[in-house]
């Protein structure tokens, strides 16, 4: 029973923290350190940081990773479960809530005026992160012929990127053991 009472403490603590956040995982977890270790002392606040850095090197989100663990350190398997599913619950509720009133919505002109001002902004907004991302990149000749290809493929070809991304990752591999082997000569 004590089990029981803990997991529903903990789904409903994790819940309260993704239905109130904005701005992703990292956004949850001084709201996490809070509720868990000042506030309810589940766990220490030196395990709390061992927490966070294990759920940063761990594949998925990190407000979800968190929970998870937190929970498995207070409760096992059904703490883990519980903290993950009062992470999870919020989001899937208002996602699934917003696209059943988009799905209404859609039919009126004006949205439909909205959404192609919303998607201008978005191509704008990734069309500024390639750019940013491209500044940071060592270009050479190698570079263009990989991201030329790279594009051409992923545009008219139905192969899928991440073979694109592997390719790319291979070739730049052995262009760049190649160039050092050149090097040391």
């Amino acid at each position: 029973m004590e089990i029981l009472k803990k997991c529903l403490a903990l789904f409903k603590t994790f819940f309260k923290i993704g239905a109130f956040t904005i701005g992703g995982g990292y956004a949850m977890l001084p709201l996490i350190q809070h509720e868990v270790a000042e506030k309810r002392k589940w766990i220490e606040e030196s395990d709390m940081l061992d927490i966070v850095a294990i759920a940063e090197s761990t594949p998925g989100p990190i407000a979800i990773n968190t929970a998870t663990f937190v929970g498995t350190k207070t409760c096992g398997f059904w703490g883990a479960f519980s903290a993950t599913l009062g992470t999870v619950l919020p989001s899937f509720i208002i996602i699934s809530t917003l696209s059943y009133v988009l799905e209404v919505l859609l039919d009126y002109e004006i949205v439909k005026f909205a959404f192609n001002g919303i998607r201008a902004g978005v191509i704008a907004l990734i069309v500024k992160a390639l750019w940013g991302m491209a500044k940071k990149c060592p270009w050479n000749i190698l570079a263009y012929i990989i991201a030329s290809i790279a594009f051409v493929l992923a545009t008219f070809t139905g192969i899928n990127v991440l073979y694109l991304i592997l390719g790319g990752a291979l070739v730049g591999l052995f262009a760049g053991i190649i160039s050092k082997r050149e090097v040391n000569k």
